[in-house]
């Protein structure tokens, strides 16, 4: 199949040569060309460039997108979108004054989840997952990181996998799976915590590797959950079986896992709510990219990351939903993009590079997603029309995308 989209009001992020990351002072700029085509073969960004360069090219389908904006599609680099039911009533709770931490003491929270999970079927799992990312794919989002970690149990943590895999094969958008290994303790472990621990080192993890469906590892390093030690004794048990690190830290304290993520050579370490300068310098010279979750700040009313420390100290950052049934309901990306201008205090360039390349960067796929680049893969919104892509977040209760390109096929 081939499309050929014309008379593009702006077509954005567009990168001649192959980029994978964007760092810094870079963050501002966002390249654009003005009144252009793209074309796309099967599943390919094959050529592009300003309109008057277009006669000649022909296409099984020919798009017009006269006072529209093309842009990659959004990469979500970090979600939790496979669980059962919802978590309504905890809402509630908290608008009658109780906390997270509360909530979760009382066995509520990522406990109640789990005991929905473990009581639903593989195939109303998979049901109810696949129709929660088709919803996030209309509103634009191309590529999807989607934990475990609300099993809590080895059978349950290996049926979510299963059921990532299973999403994997049947959706055209790009699923990176994590074995979110320490999410929670279970409340029969309370006292012994080790003995959980040593149930996810010694059996949850080879057994999820022998699947060999992730290639990523993620611990919930915080207060009353995982610390330091118990981190790095999972994440040193998943890299023996080549997992790499991608993990939750400073969401409500600083322990240290932002240096622990960086010694380990982590992929991305996500929340960052609390941070200090020890973290930022244990970022520097890293590959590591921290990344920002603004909308789960929004629901449980915390404070957001401070991403302008972040990239001030010429780090990158990526934003992404953290889409969870107990503190952020919701995988719209495109909230998230204004999320980050209204209250990470970012531009709009520097949202919808967060959002794109680097959000594909911290899924460890930037090579091939996340920018408009010959021989990537097309995966684009197609907005309805706009003046201009600063009204992306300026209209943050709108949703800008009227068409969706995934894999190269009009995705409806």
């Amino acid at each position: 199949m081939s499309i050929l989209i014309t008379n593009i009001k702006q077509l954005l992020q567009v990168h001649n040569s192959n980029i994978t990351i964007v760092k810094g002072e870079a963050m501002k700029t966002l390249p654009i060309i003005e009144n252009a085509y793209l074309y796309i073969e099967h599943d390919t960004i094959i050529e592009y460039g300003e309109m008057k360069d277009c006669e000649g090219i022909e296409a099984e389908t020919t798009i017009d997108a006269t006072g529209k904006l093309v842009l990659p599609s959004w990469c979500d680099s970090h979600t939790h979108i496979v669980y059962s039911g919802d978590r309504t009533s905890e809402f509630v709770d908290r608008i009658n004054g109780l906390s997270y931490a509360k909530i979760a003491k009382n066995g509520g929270g990522i406990l109640n989840s789990a005991k929905l999970l473990q009581d639903t079927n593989e195939e109303d799992l998979y049901n109810q997952s696949i129709k929660r990312l088709d919803e996030l794919i209309k509103m634009g989002t191309g590529a999807v990181e989607i934990k475990t970690g609300y099993g809590l149990t080895v059978e349950a943590e290996l049926k979510m996998l299963n059921v990532i895999k299973r999403i994997k094969q049947d959706s055209l958008a790009k699923i990176i799976p994590t074995l979110l290994a320490a999410h929670a303790i279970p409340e029969a472990y309370r006292p012994k915590k080790q003995d959980y621990i040593k149930l996810i080192t010694e059996e949850l993890i080879p057994k999820a590797a022998e699947l060999n469906i992730t290639k990523y590892i993620d611990v919930f390093c915080e207060e009353g959950y995982f610390d330091i030690e118990d981190t790095e004794a999972i994440l040193k048990a998943g890299l023996k079986h080549n997992l790499r690190p991608k993990i939750h830290v400073n969401q409500f304290n600083i322990l240290g896992g932002v240096a622990l993520g960086v010694k380990h050579n982590a992929l991305s370490v996500d929340h960052l709510e609390e941070l200090n300068n020890n973290d930022i310098e244990a970022l520097k010279n890293s590959e590591t990219i921290p990344v920002a979750l603004p909308g789960c700040s929004y629901f449980l009313s915390i404070p957001y990351t401070p991403a302008r420390q972040l990239i001030e100290a010429g780090l990158p950052l990526a934003i992404a939903t953290d889409y969870n049934p107990g503190s952020a309901p919701s995988g719209n990306m495109n909230f998230v993009v204004s999320a980050a201008c209204v209250k990470l205090k970012l531009t709009p360039e520097e949202a919808i590079n967060a959002a794109t390349i680097n959000g594909a960067y911290a899924m460890g796929i930037s090579n091939m997603y996340g920018s408009i680049t010959r021989g990537k893969k097309a995966n684009l919104i197609i907005t309805k029309p706009l003046n201009h892509y600063s009204e992306i977040p300026y209209a943050f209760a709108h949703n800008p995308v009227e068409q969706i390109i995934i894999n190269g096929q009009l995705f409806n």
